[in-house]
């Protein structure tokens, strides 16, 4: 049975969560809106679709909506070339390769944002998969990006990774356990309460960890087999 990690972007592979703080903010107080920056730092992780409603309210949505998200994505655009990679994101890609693991890159990201994304991993040589909030839609914490990047590892066996609350969630309700990191800003206690089995502080602790990660999927695809 093929085994399948499908893998946040944004904060789990590259160091962008404050920087999407930032653009929301600005975006935001652009339009006469404030929205205190540690609430929106609460929403890095959902989508463009479904940040505004969450942090300001359907009634700034229905209003201003597609402005504010206009002005997020020019925002972000100034911080995005200064984005890297988290140092250890290649070993821990080509530790996923090494374990025969599939790796399916599913991003709330804008398709300019994941092909800087995709460069600086690497994707075209560690041979990965992507699917992004162009393909679905609705972001998380919603399932459907989940459901896609699942699509592309039909039958395969996998687990979810991802530093935020709406990673967790949006991999519950497509039917996935979840591995969290740290490295996005949020807790972990809010990672555990989300449903996550295990938080890690870095991809090197998760790397190091990952080999019985996969050997329990593994495992329990025989045992599935044998039933």
């Amino acid at each position: 049975m093929e085994i399948a990690l499908i893998v946040d972007v944004d904060g789990t592979l590259v160091d962008s969560s404050y920087e999407h703080v930032l653009a929301w903010s600005r975006a935001f107080r652009a339009h006469d809106v404030f929205v205190p920056s540690w609430r929106i730092h609460r929403a890095v992780g959902m989508g463009g679709d479904q940040v505004i409603p969450h942090v300001a309210g359907q009634d700034v949505e229905e209003r201003l909506g597609d402005r504010i998200r206009e002005a997020e994505r020019d925002a972000y655009a100034e911080y995005l070339p200064h984005i890297p990679a988290f140092p250890d994101a290649i070993a821990f890609l080509e530790r996923c390769r090494a374990s025969s693991a599939q790796v399916v890159l599913a991003s709330s990201a804008k398709s300019s944002e994941l092909d800087r994304y995709l460069e600086l991993l690497d994707a075209e040589r560690l041979g990965l998969r992507w699917t992004n909030s162009d393909d679905v839609s609705r972001t998380k914490p919603h399932p459907d990006l989940i459901h896609r990047a699942l699509e592309q590892v039909p039958g395969a066996d996998a687990l979810m990774i991802g530093d935020a609350t709406w990673d967790v969630i949006a991999a519950s309700r497509a039917g996935l356990s979840t591995l969290g990191l740290l490295t996005g800003g949020y807790g972990e206690d809010e990672l555990r309460a989300a449903g996550a089995l295990e938080v890690y502080p870095s991809l090197a602790e998760l790397t190091a960890a990952l080999p019985q990660w996969v050997r329990s999927l593994d495992g329990a695809s025989d045992a599935s087999v044998a039933e």
